[in-house]
Formats: C-alpha cells, sequence, structure tokens
C-alpha cells in the first residue's frame, strides 16, 4: 500500500503539474499527466496482475511514472519507462529520486517507436499515455512486446475519443484481444489477450 508520505507527495505533484499546464497556451508544452483517480487505479492493478514486466510509454514528467514504480516495488518488479523529452524524463527521474524509487525504474530517452522496435523485451503490463497520432504506427510493435495475457493500458480514450478512434477499431479486429473502456480520468481502454 502506498504510504502516507507518498501519497501526500503526490497530491502536492499533482497540484504543481495543474498550476504548470494552467499557464500554457500550447498543448505540447503542458505536461498532461494522468488523472489521480487514473493512476490509482493503475496501480491497484499492478498490485492484482503481479506482472514481471512493466512498460510506460510517454514518462512526461513522471506522475503515472511514479505511481507505476511504487506499485513496482510493492510487488517485486520493475519498470521501463519512455520519454522523447530529455527535460521531462529529467524531471520524473528526479521525482523517482526523491521518492526513493530509481532501483525499480530505468528511464529511457528517445523515440518509442525506436525502442519498441529494437527490443527484445516483453512486457506483462503496458500503458500507452504518448502523442495519440503514433499509436497505430505502435501497434505492431506493441504486439510484440505485449505478453499472451498481458494488459494495455490506454489513456485519454474518452476525453480524445476522435483521437483515438481508428486505434480503437483496429484493436477491435484483433481476434485474440478483449477491451473495455473504464469511466475513469480521461477514460482508459483496457485490452488483453485471450
Amino acid at each position: 500500500m502506498a504510504t502516507s508520505e507518498f501519497n501526500v507527495y503526490m497530491a502536492e505533484l499533482y497540484q504543481s503539474f495543474q498550476a504548470h499546464d494552467a499557464d500554457q497556451d500550447d498543448r505540447l508544452l503542458r505536461y498532461r499527466n494522468i488523472e489521480p483517480e487514473s493512476a490509482y487505479y493503475l496501480s491497484m492493478l499492478v498490485r492484482i496482475q503481479q506482472p514481471e514486466r512493466l512498460l510506460e510509454i510517454g514518462t512526461s514528467t513522471g506522475y503515472s511514472t511514479l505511481w507505476l514504480a511504487e506499485a513496482a516495488r510493492a510487488t517485486g518488479t520493475k519498470l521501463v519507462t519512455l520519454e522523447i523529452e530529455k527535460e521531462r524524463s529529467q524531471q520524473a527521474q528526479w521525482h523517482a529520486q526523491k521518492m526513493g524509487l530509481t532501483d525499480v525504474v530505468r528511464f529511457w530517452v528517445g523515440d518509442a517507436l525506436e525502442f519498441l522496435r529494437h527490443t527484445q523485451e516483453q512486457y506483462d503490463f503496458i500503458l500507452l499515455d504518448a502523442e495519440r497520432d503514433a499509436y497505430i504506427i505502435y501497434w505492431p510493435y506493441l504486439k510484440k512486446v505485449l505478453t499472451p495475457k498481458g494488459v494495455l493500458i490506454v489513456d485519454n480514450v474518452i476525453s480524445h475519443a476522435d483521437q483515438v478512434k481508428d486505434f480503437i477499431s483496429l484493436l477491435q479486429q484483433e481476434q485474440d484481444m478483449m477491451l473495455t473502456t473504464l469511466d475513469l480520468g480521461a477514460g482508459l481502454l483496457m485490452a488483453t489477450r485471450t
């Protein structure tokens, strides 16, 4: 269970990230972190599923990363998190270090597509929360790295439904996938192999 110190830190961190985003007119300058209720749900899901390997695509400044890393520590697993912007990844690393979570998370800076193309690892749990226009391009590689019975979570499927509808249609065409949408935060799509 997340400690009260962790919960307080995360609440303050989310407020500071929200304040930052409120001052940004340009969408790309916003941190666009996952909502607290979604992050908490993901932490619970990791504890229930007990995955061996976690992958996060879209670290941003590390709000969801910290929740996943804290759950990874509780379950004895490891997290790899991908972020294309070095400064954001460094900020996430700083927060992970402050919370004592750097031993369970590996920060990878670069294009997620390049990572997915070249990794030899498979993951039981994948959080996809990046630039939505790349999701369809990612899909063949996500299929390759998602283990049988693995879980794929996609954020923003309600708030940005128009931007993910083609990706969701692609997943629905897969014979071995089950999908559901959860009305948490900005909307989470949960997909698993059957």
